[in-house]
This record gives C-alpha cells, sequence and structure tokens, in this order.
C-alpha cells in the first residue's frame, strides 16, 4: 500500500474519532492559582562562564520562593537558592546561585555529559511549552556543567534517552555553586499562541538528600504540577532547520570466518520547524553505529523480553507516540510491556536483532491546535531471507477535561516478516493529579484491532486500569485488566503474550518518620496478578508479589523483605534450558527474598539481593551482587553479578549474568566509557569501548570498539569472534 492512501486512511480514521472532541486545552481548575512570575525580556546576552556577572542577570526576574519536597512536604529549605530567567528572541536565559553553608560539602562526581547525577548536587527545570499539564521538557545541570535531558512521554513517564541542543556552564565558589543556562528556542515545540507556559525549578542538595523546589504538589514535580511562566511573546526559531551530516569510517572482522570488511558511510538527518509546534523530519542512510548497546537480561521464562529504544531518530518527539498509558511502558510483573501497538525498535532490527539497513524515513510530529499529531514512514533496506520493506504509523491524540486526552493510531508494515499487516486503535487516557490532597487518579482505557494476511481469528486487544497514588504517608493502589485474542499480532508494536487475558491488582503504603535521626521512609508494596488462557479457560500463570516492610534511611540506604508466590501452568513440555525439560502440567512454588543497597552518596556502594525457594518442580537459589566506586568525577568502576542455581528433577543448572563498567571521563568534552557482558547462555563475552568527544552540544566524534569473544566460563578460555571498530563524526548546523 502506497504511503500517499496510508495517510488518507490514517486521516479518515483520526478525523472519524476526534471530530467531536471539546476543545479544552486548560490545566484543571484547581490548579490555576498556581505560582505565576512575569519573565523579563531583553536584548542582552550573558557570557556563558558559570559567573552571574553579566548584566543580563541584573534586570532578570528572580525567583528565591523555594520549598522542600524532599523530605519535608512545603518544609522550609536549609540553604537558600536564587535564579534568574530573561530570555531574548531566540533564548530561554537561565542563572542559578545555589549557596550552600559548607561549599565543600558539595557533590560534583559526574563528568560525563548526558549521563545520570542522582548522586550529585544539581537543579533541574521542567518546561511545560504547550501549557497543558500532560507533557514537557526536563534539562538537569551539576556543578561540572554536565547536561541531561529528557521529554515527559506523559506526567508520570520521562524519557531521558532524548536529547536536545542547550548550553551550561558551572563553577563552584566559596559561597556554593553558580550556573547559567542557554536553551534555543528552536529545541524546543512550543504553542506560539499563548504567552504562558508551565515552568518549575528544583534543586537537590545531595549530602542531606534534600530536594527544594518552586512549585510542586504531593512531594513530587512534573508538567502537571508546574508554576507559571507569563510574558512570552515574539519568540523565534530561526528558519526552523537543523541539517545534521554524520560520516561513519568502519572496519569489521569475522575471526571464525577469517573475513574482513570495511565501510565508509555518509549519513544525514534534517528536522525542519513547519510551524513552532509541528515538526517534519528526514533520514537518508541511517546510521546507528554510535548508539549504546542493549544490556544483557536473564530470561527463564517463556516470553520475550523487552529491550528500551535507544537510537536518536526513533526518540525525538518520542511522547507523541505513547499510546494508552503504554508509550514504551505499560503494566504487569518485571519485563512485562506487553500490547504496545508501535515499538520503534521493530524498525532496523531483523528478528534475530541484527542492524537491517535504513535507506530512508519521512516524520512529521507535531501539536496542532487541541492536538498531538505524529506520523512516520520508514523504507528498510534488504536482510537475510527478507526483501526491502516500507513500514508507516500514524498517530493523533486530543486534549480533553483538565489533564486527559483521547486518540487514535493506525500502523501498517511488517519490517521481520512478509505477511501483510496493519493495527488500528484507540485510547483514552484520564489524570487527575488534584484528586485530593494526598492523591493523584490516573487511568485508561484501549482497543486495538490488527488485521494480518492469514489469520482470521479474534485478533483485537483491549483494557482499562486505574490507580491511585500518593507521595505523602498514606496508602494507594491500583486494579487492570487486559484482554489480548490468539491471534493479536501487532507487526510494529511488541506482544509477548496473545491469547490470554489477564488481571492485576497491587496496593502500597509509605510512611515518613518525623525527627528520627537514621530512617526516613518505611514502605510496603504488594502486587497480584493472573493470567488465563483464553481458550481452555485454565491458568497460564498467576504472581503475587509481597514486600511487607522496605526501610529507606536519610542517607538513600534500603534494606527490604518479602515474599513471592507464582502458579504456573504448562500446556505443552518447556525447554528451560538446552536439554532440560519441564513437562506440561499445574506448578505452584513460593520464595523468600531480601535486599540490601547502600546509598550511592557514597563512593562505595554495594548491594545485594537474594531469593531462596521453590521453582516449578524444582528449587532455586538467587545471588545479584552490585559494587559501584566513584572516587571522584573522572573515575568511574560498577561490577555486578547475577548468579541462579536452579535444580530440577530433569537436571541441574547454572545461570550466570556478568557486567563491568570501567568509564573515565578526561573533562566535560572527553570521555572513555566502556562495558564487558557475559552470560552463559550465549557463551559469549561483549566488550562496548566508545571514546566521544562534545565539544559542543549537537557536535559529537566517536571511536566505537565492540568486541566479541567465544568463551568457555566466565571470562576464561577466550577465543575472538568479531570486532567492529568504527569512527564516526555528527555534527548540528542549526539555521
Amino acid at each position: 500500500m502506497h504511503y500517499s492512501r496510508l495517510a488518507l486512511l490514517f486521516a479518515a480514521l483520526a478525523q472519524t474519532t476526534l471530530a467531536q472532541v471539546p476543545a479544552d486545552i486548560s490545566v484543571p481548575s484547581s490548579v490555576v492559582a498556581r505560582k505565576s512570575v512575569e519573565i523579563a525580556r531583553t536584548e542582552l546576552e550573558p557570557e556563558l562562564d558559570g559567573v552571574l556577572d553579566d548584566e543580563i542577570w541584573r534586570i532578570a526576574t528572580v525567583i528565591s520562593d523555594m520549598h522542600q519536597f524532599q523530605p519535608v512536604d512545603q518544609g522550609e529549605p536549609t540553604e537558600r537558592t536564587e535564579f534568574y530567567l530573561a530570555y531574548t528572541e531566540r533564548f530561554l536565559y537561565i542563572g542559578a546561585r545555589m549557596f550552600d553553608s559548607d561549599p565543600s560539602g558539595i557533590s560534583a562526581r559526574q563528568l560525563v555529559q548526558g549521563q545520570g547525577m542522582q548522586f550529585d548536587d544539581a537543579f533541574e527545570f521542567i518546561l511545560d511549552t504547550f501549557n497543558n499539564g500532560r507533557t514537557g521538557y526536563q534539562f538537569q545541570v551539576n556543578p561540572n556543567g554536565i547536561r541531561r535531558e529528557g521529554v515527559y512521554e506523559n506526567p508520570n513517564n520521562l524519557n531521558n534517552d532524548w536529547t536536545g541542543i542547550w548550553q551550561v556552564e558551572s563553577r563552584i565558589d566559596d559561597q556554593g555553586w553558580t550556573a547559567e543556562v542557554a536553551v534555543p528556542f528552536n529545541t524546543l515545540n512550543f504553542d506560539p499562541t499563548t504567552e504562558e507556559w508551565g515552568f518549575t525549578i528544583a534543586r537537590t542538595i545531595a549530602r542531606k538528600r534534600e530536594e527544594l523546589a518552586w512549585s510542586s504538589f504531593n512531594r513530587n514535580i512534573n508538567p502537571t504540577t508546574t508554576g507559571l511562566i507569563t510574558g512570552i511573546r515574539n519568540i523565534r526559531q530561526g528558519v526552523g532547520l537543523d541539517v545534521i551530516p554524520s560520516i561513519t569510517v568502519a572496519g569489521t572482522e569475522d575471526h571464525i570466518k577469517g573475513t574482513t570488511d570495511q565501510r565508509v558511510d555518509p549519513s544525514l538527518n534534517v528536522f525542519y520547524k513547519i510551524t513552532p509546534n509541528l515538526t517534519g523530519a528526514v533520514t537518508f542512510n541511517t546510521d546507528f553505529s554510535a548508539t549504546e548497546v542493549d544490556n544483557r537480561q536473564v530470561n527463564l521464562s517463556r516470553f520475550s523480553l523487552f529491550f528500551p529504544e535507544k537510537r536518536d531518530f526513533f526518540l525525538q518527539d518520542v511522547d507523541i507516540f505513547s499510546f494508552g498509558g503504554r508509550g514504551g511502558g505499560g503494566g504487569g510483573f518485571g519485563n512485562n510491556q506487553n500490547g504496545i501497538p508501535f515499538y520503534s525498535r521493530r524498525i532496523g532490527l531483523s528478528s534475530a536483532g541484527q542492524p537491517v539497513d535504513i535507506d530512508a524515513g519521512v516524520k512529521l510530529t507535531g501539536r496542532v491546535g487541541q492536538f498531538s499529531v505524529g506520523a512516520l514512514a520508514v523504507q528498510q533496506g534488504e536482510s537475510a531471507n527478507l526483501d526491502a520493506q516500507n513500514v508507516f504509523v500514524g498517530r493523533a491524540a486530543a486534549n480533553v477535561l483538565g489533564e486527559s486526552s483521547v486518540g487514535v493510531i493506525f500502523t501498517s508494515g511488517n519490517p521481520t516478516g512478509v505477511l501483510d499487516n496493519n493495527l488500528v486503535g484507540t485510547d483514552f487516557r484520564y489524570q487527575n493529579t488534584r484528586f485530593s490532597e494526598t492523591h493523584t487518579l490516573r487511568g485508561d482505557a484501549y482497543y486495538q484491532q490488527t488485521d494480518t494476511e492469514g489469520r482470521n481469528g479474534d485478533a483485537k486487544a483491549y483494557g482499562v486500569s486505574a490507580n491511585m497514588d500518593t507521595q505523602n504517608n498514606g496508602f494507594g493502589g491500583s486494579a487492570g485488566y487486559n484482554y489480548f485474542g490468539e491471534d493479536y499480532n501487532p507487526a510494529l508494536g511488541f506482544a509477548n503474550r496473545v491469547g490470554i487475558d489477564s488481571f492485576n491488582i497491587g496496593g502500597s503504603g509509605r510512611y515518613f518518620l518525623k525527627d528520627h535521626p537514621f530512617i526516613r521512609t518505611l514502605n510496603s508494596f504488594m502486587r497480584y496478578e493472573y493470567n488465563r488462557d483464553l481458550e481452555t479457560q485454565q491458568l497460564q500463570s498467576e504472581n503475587l508479589f509481597w514486600r511487607p516492610l522496605n526501610i529507606n534511611t536519610h542517607v538513600g540506604d534500603q534494606v527490604g523483605f518479602g515474599a513471592g508466590r507464582n502458579r504456573e501452568g504448562l500446556e505443552k513440555d518447556f525447554e528451560i534450558s538446552p536439554g532440560i525439560i519441564i513437562p506440561a502440567g499445574k506448578y505452584s512454588f513460593t520464595d523468600i527474598n531480601a535486599e540490601l543497597n547502600l546509598s550511592n552518596q557514597r563512593d562505595f556502594s554495594p548491594g545485594m539481593q537474594l531469593n531462596k525457594g521453590d521453582f516449578y518442580n524444582g528449587k532455586r537459589d538467587r545471588a545479584r551482587v552490585y559494587l559501584d566506586w566513584r572516587p571522584d568525577e573522572h573515575l568511574f568502576l560498577s561490577f555486578s553479578y547475577d548468579f541462579q542455581k536452579i535444580e530440577l528433577p530433569a537436571g541441574n543448572f547454572a545461570v550466570r549474568l556478568v557486567s563491568a563498567n570501567a568509564n573515565y571521563a578526561f573533562n566535560s568534552k572527553w570521555s572513555w566509557v566502556n562495558l564487558v557482558q557475559y552470560d552463559n547462555n550465549s557463551s559469549t563475552v561483549g566488550l562496548n569501548s566508545r571514546l566521544r568527544w562534545n565539544p559542543q552540544a549537537g557536535e559529537d566524534l566517536y571511536v566505537v570498539i565492540n568486541y566479541n569473544f567465544d568463551s568457555e566460563g566466565v571470562f576464561s578460555h577466550l577465543s575472538s569472534e568479531k570486532t567492529e571498530i568504527a569512527l564516526k563524526y555528527t555534527k548540528t548546523f542549526r539555521y
């Protein structure tokens, strides 16, 4: 089917479903009386050096009325903070002065751009540029001038794999630390008709585990809890054109076959803002050689595992394509993300997980009035036993009520198979962050229908869920139901369990201790899930997990105890390990667990989790050990070892998963990140080494080495299997 016909079909579907949706894009009435400041407009620009001595900061709007939201909700800060806000025609500028009574206690150990800084002093700000309380951007800064950013796929799901271009410089002095930030407006999508943006800003004082905010609710900050910055008018994105060429030079060697190969791959991404809130993108000969490798996972279930998307082209405006509260997430235990209609990792990867060329792709994403819209068309190259494929996904959603939305989705194409496949779906997502003084109420409902060549059975999927939670003292709960027909087949999505219906319920409790010298919170958690085979109406699986007590200290140490009960209904024999068969039948087994994790506020922060109990018709012991060492801002070493000893009547076996990181940051522009992984299922050791030069946001040089070894044991008797060395340079040109 041609893309033009797909676009017409999707447009008709969207118009039919959304035409009668009321145009209500305001935030809830209970949020209207929120904090508000008018931001200063100027023609002045600061010199970004981390020193607040520029003239612009003297005329900037000042925010100093901060409050705690951790550990004391709405409590008085222990340190004074001042933020300075101003904007020009092209930039939003933020200056920050974090006063500190003990500057020697400031934590600044992250020196790798884009990495987490949960163990550092930091400040962050949230921009809800459509002032709709649903989506937005988060920007985070530490005293080393390290940037980290993310996009809210929904108010409760922040995707930190998104990257944007902005600049920051920070420094520590005898009063605390300071920072200067410049965010270009052409990094953002926004509504040019509104002069009000949702905004909040927060500060973390790491050694105290104290968090401050300008605007928060229920110990939380996200797009639903923002205040307002007003007076934003006549801002520009320039031409709105980003041209991002890159060149990759790579060589590979297959040590087993004795073959070598060299390649030179130019590629091009172009982003054009058709309007300030609508972006078109095209990609040619897309190259993902510098993308982070996946973390290996242990799978002892009958169902495939979920791996998150990490490729920049697909992460741009990723929030537009989230569906039914899923957005790459979803409900259920552990790795269960069942029923996602669009899962971008289906594109550019074979069914075996090997890269497939993307010859070209076109994407349109953004917001038009009350609607969020997205469309993606990709031409995928040939792969083993599969011709080139064309795929398409379209998504539209309308804002309704105060914080909710209703939408549709359509997909066409089958990137890993030869059978034609289409999907259509509709969803409703409800949220009320001010349901009560302490609770947020969320819910979603969705329906999907797939059409796969040669399949004529039950191809629908639908579900409904509700969740009421609190970050304060009290209790929360959740419940949900999902149905997946036996022929439900989202070829551009993710479904690892079909022909079932599923029910889940959960509950949690939290209590903040007042003035206790060591303990901050006591927590409890329970979740139950039941999955039933639709054809036989018999149990497929049942899982109950209860953690009666989890203790969290003021410095971030955690200790917890729990127990689990599982039932499995195997309709056929299950080969859990090569040559080891669990016979068909019904099984019931329980285990107990204990967990201890020391805070990453410490230079050395180990942790461990122990499980012991039954497993199907046998026994299982499991130990997971984590060791992190971060002596300063330059060096980070980590090690994890997951060991399972399983004894079954059919035989005994062990599962080993080992992972080690060795990262060194020379400064904020040069970093060397190394990851080594081993699992005894594949009996391979994989090394991913990435040397990165990032002189400024939007410019990168990578040297990437991937080296795979066959291994007879844990890093023993290694023999080379395959090597790849790639040099990639990319730079963004903005107009």
